[in-house]
């Protein structure tokens, strides 16, 4: 997004775009590299997770390739307008994040290793940007939708706080919020599963090298 050296702010809802009632596209039936539906209603004893780092492309390959992941689609959250485009996020004026949602099998992998992967592939430092990614629809956020991740969200973010500051990165900026009220829109056909459709293309992304402490253990017990 070209912001002409103005820092980006989010919109209001009465400054925000108004988008449309009905979705301008229809999202693929099936993950592109996981063969699974995109869209619910998932199998039982699954749950849902929605991770915003910065540039959704990139973000998702890092959660599809997780075993335990049944399927992973991108979008739009945390903003005003409805069924926005691509283009309109992209104008700063929808209030929208960027986001990957995670259907995952806790019996396989658990939220907190999905928070260790969270923290690991972005820089929850930047405010509205990741690396040369500017824009708000590149913030950092967690919406949570149950209690239980919210409580373990929490933790991770107290956690990882105290290992970047002792290593000399500054305050965390990531927001947690519930998912509940805030929704989910999926992105358009071209955007799911780019970097499988792309090989070459844009990955953004990248941490701050520090290690997450929390999410470390298996369900058995071993360490990844």
């Amino acid at each position: 997004m070209a912001l002409f050296g103005r820092t980006p702010v989010l919109p209001t809802p009465e400054q925000a775009l108004r988008g449309r009632s009905e979705p301008e596209f229809t999202v693929p039936e099936r993950h592109a590299v996981l063969g699974n539906p995109l869209v619910g209603p998932y199998p039982d004893g699954l749950a849902v997770a929605d991770f915003a780092l910065g540039c959704f492309w990139g973000a998702e390959r890092v959660f599809w390739r997780t075993p335990g992941v049944w399927t992973t689609l991108v979008g739009y959250q945390g903003g005003f307008t409805e069924n926005p485009s691509y283009d309109e996020v992209g104008t700063g004026l929808t209030g929208h994040a960027e986001v990957v949602r995670v259907i995952y099998d806790p019996s396989l992998v658990p939220y907190e290793t999905l928070l260790k992967l969270f923290w690991e592939n972005h820089d929850p430092t930047q405010g509205f940007r990741q690396a040369n990614d500017v824009g708000t629809q590149y913030r950092s956020a967690l919406y949570t939708h149950s209690p239980a991740q919210a409580a373990a969200a929490e933790a991770s973010r107290t956690a990882y706080q105290q290992v970047l500051t002792g290593s000399g990165h500054g305050t965390i900026t990531t927001a947690i919020l519930p998912a509940e009220g805030r929704v989910f829109y999926p992105a358009e056909p071209e955007h799911q599963q780019y970097l499988e459709k792309n090989p070459g293309g844009y990955c953004g992304g990248g941490g701050t090298g520090v290690a997450c402490p929390v999410g470390v253990a298996e369900p058995d017990g071993r360490t990844p």
